[in-house]
């Protein structure tokens, strides 16, 4: 509908590329991204070291309720005030952010695809694939360098719930893409990929 925005949806696994993907694409359509990293729920009623060992790799980890209300109101041109979560205590701010409605957003996340409300959303719908070895490598100097993880504490979490919950939620959402993506291809391939469906269907 013209009175609608138009949304971008990527999945994938962890450390796949997605978020290299949505900034591509973000500076190409001059579009807005929202992740779906801010819908972890608040842990902050537990103690840190039991906040730790939660499973963050289910989809019921996240504030799915949350989120879709809040993407079906950016498609409808309203803004929205998104939850900040903190990575390092595990705990969601009590400040948010307004995101304004803008020609595009794109979504990206590990679930993007898994929710069939959120599913339903998308003009596009996107999943960036890659081996889980090279995964593993991109997650690690991530979750080290931002999230003041240890490098031994993500290989164990990574074999033991990140690898397991991909392959039962995250793998099996390929089949509702419209593009699919290797992640060690050249960045550009993925764009135009991204762009041709787009341009197909918003009439561009």
């Amino acid at each position: 509908m013209p009175s609608e925005i138009y949304l971008i949806g990527i999945a994938g696994p962890s450390g796949s590329g997605k978020s290299f993907l949505a900034q591509h694409l973000k500076v190409a359509l001059d579009a807005e991204v929202l992740v779906l990293d801010r819908y972890y729920r608040d842990l902050s009623h537990l103690p840190l070291e039991q906040r730790a060992r939660m499973n963050f790799d289910t989809p019921e980890a996240l504030e799915h309720e949350l989120l879709i209300e809040q993407v079906a109101r950016l498609r409808k041109r309203e803004a929205v005030e998104l939850p900040v979560y903190d990575f390092t205590t595990h705990t969601r701010s009590t400040k948010t952010e307004i995101l304004q409605p803008s020609k595009v957003i794109i979504v990206e996340g590990l679930f993007t695809l898994h929710w069939p409300g959120l599913r339903e959303l998308f003009g596009t719908r996107v999943y960036v694939d890659l081996k889980d070895e090279v995964c593993l490598m991109r997650r690690k100097a991530r979750d080290v360098r931002e999230r003041g993880r240890s490098a031994q504490s993500v290989v164990e979490q990574y074999k033991v719930t990140v690898a397991p919950m991909a392959r039962r939620y995250v793998h099996p959402t390929v089949a509702y893409a419209d593009v699919v993506v290797i992640g060690t291809e050249p960045i550009e391939e993925g764009v135009a990929l991204v762009l041709e469906h787009y341009q197909g269907c918003a009439g561009q």
